[in-house]
This record gives structure tokens, sequence and C-alpha cells, in this order.
């Protein structure tokens, strides 16, 4: 059998499996950007907080979390919230193990990791707002929900675009990572496909091929969205 027929989407081809593989890498991909962003936004609110504390539990997110090795931030979601899991099911008189969906385990986890690096990019996205906006916010009696809803949040997507786009493409690679839980993604099945088939070479490259389109394509698409939001930004500072 030839390569071409290996990867393709006959019925001995693994193309079929390839292509629902991608789709899931991109399922959890964002699916943890989108946790990582409640994460990040709110250790982004503590590192700016007034309260010491608050900073102090801030600081120590964002410092376990970037320290640590990724690998070990998804086995401790996965095996310890299956633990977890297990026991509330021990409260309802159950005595089996119930396992945390690989899917939930590795888009929390990964969400974790990007929230610590996407805590970083709002709070220097808020430290780039022109002290005078707020200030003129102020002087003409707009309210600090209103100043928030219409003068930091947009400011802060602004200014933290190109950073998110950064936290993406590390996520996507992290979800590689997510494998060891049993899931489905790229990277599992491209060493499933390669495993059955002995063909190791053939199927890692095809992997990588894959993880190299999705984020170049990514990247592309981050680029557009920030040209589209700076001509949006610089129409508005016309009108005004």
């Amino acid at each position: 059998m030839s390569w071409i027929d290996l990867i393709g989407f006959g019925p001995n081809g693994r193309g079929g499996l390839l292509l629902w593989a991608t789709l899931m890498t991109l399922s959890v991909t964002a699916a943890s950007l989108v946790i990582g962003a409640v994460f990040g936004a709110g250790v982004a609110a503590a590192k700016l907080s007034s309260s010491r504390p608050a900073r102090v539990i801030g600081d120590a997110y964002t410092t376990i979390l970037r320290g640590a090795p990724e690998l070990l931030v998804i086995y401790l979601v996965y095996f310890g919230g299956s633990q977890a899991v297990s026991a509330i099911g021990r409260l309802f008189q159950y005595e089996g193990f119930l396992g945390l969906p690989s899917f939930l385990a590795g888009a929390l986890a990964v969400g974790m990791i990007s929230g610590a690096y996407q805590a970083e990019v709002y709070r220097g996205a808020f430290h780039a707002i022109a002290k005078g906006e707020i200030e003129a916010a102020r002087s003409i009696g707009m309210g600090r929900a209103l100043r928030f809803r219409r003068i930091i949040v947009p400011q802060i997507l602004r200014f933290s675009l190109p950073g998110l786009g950064n936290v993406w493409q590390l996520s996507l690679k992290d979800s590689a990572l997510i494998s060891v839980t049993g899931l489905a993604e790229l990277m599992r099945t491209s060493q499933l496909a390669a495993g059955s088939t002995r063909q190791y070479f053939l199927f890692f490259i095809v992997g990588g091929i894959l993880y190299l389109v999705l984020t170049t394509i990514s990247g592309q698409l981050f680029a557009a969205a920030e040209r589209r939001v700076a001509v949006s930004f610089s129409h508005g500072l016309g009108r005004s």
C-alpha cells in the first residue's frame, strides 16, 4: 500500500481520522482559550487590585502556572479531577472509578495554563490605555461600570490582540500533550496510525504538517483581526 493510500480517505486510509483529529485539536484549543480568558481576566484583576492579598494570589497563580511543566499540570488536573469526581460518586453510594472526561480535563488544564499568560497580556494592555481617556470619561460623569464597558474593555481587547495570538499558538501546541489523557486529538491519532501501520515517519511528518497548517492559518487570521481593529480605531479617532 502506498503512502498516498495510507493518508487518503479510502477504506484503508487514515485521512478521515486525521481530519477528525484536527477538528478535535481546534475544538479543545478554542475551549481552552475561552477558559483561559476567564482565568486570565480574574487573575489580571487581582494583580491590578489595590488589595495586597489579591495581588499575592495573582502573582502566585502566574508564577506557578507559567513555571510548572505543562504536562504536570495536565496530569494533576486529569488524575486529581478524576479522584474528586470518584469521591463525589462515593457520596452517592457509587463505588466504582469515575474518570474526568478527557476533553474537559484537557481543555481545563490547557485553559489554566493559558490563563496565566492571558493575565499578563491583559495586565499589560490595561497599562497601555492612555490615562487621559479614563480621566476624560470621569470628567463627563461616566460611572465606573460604563467606563469599564465603553472605555477599558474595548481598549484592552485592542492592545491584547497580538498577545492573544501568541497565547493561541502556545495553546495549540500544548494541546498535543492532552494525548496522555486518551483524547483522540491530532498527536494521539498520528501516534495510533503510526503504530498500526508501522509507518512512524510518515504519520508523524503528516501530523507535524497539519500542526504547521493550523498555526499558519491562525497567525494569518489574528493578523487580519489586528489590522481590522486598527482601522476601526483609526476611523473612530478620525470621526472624533
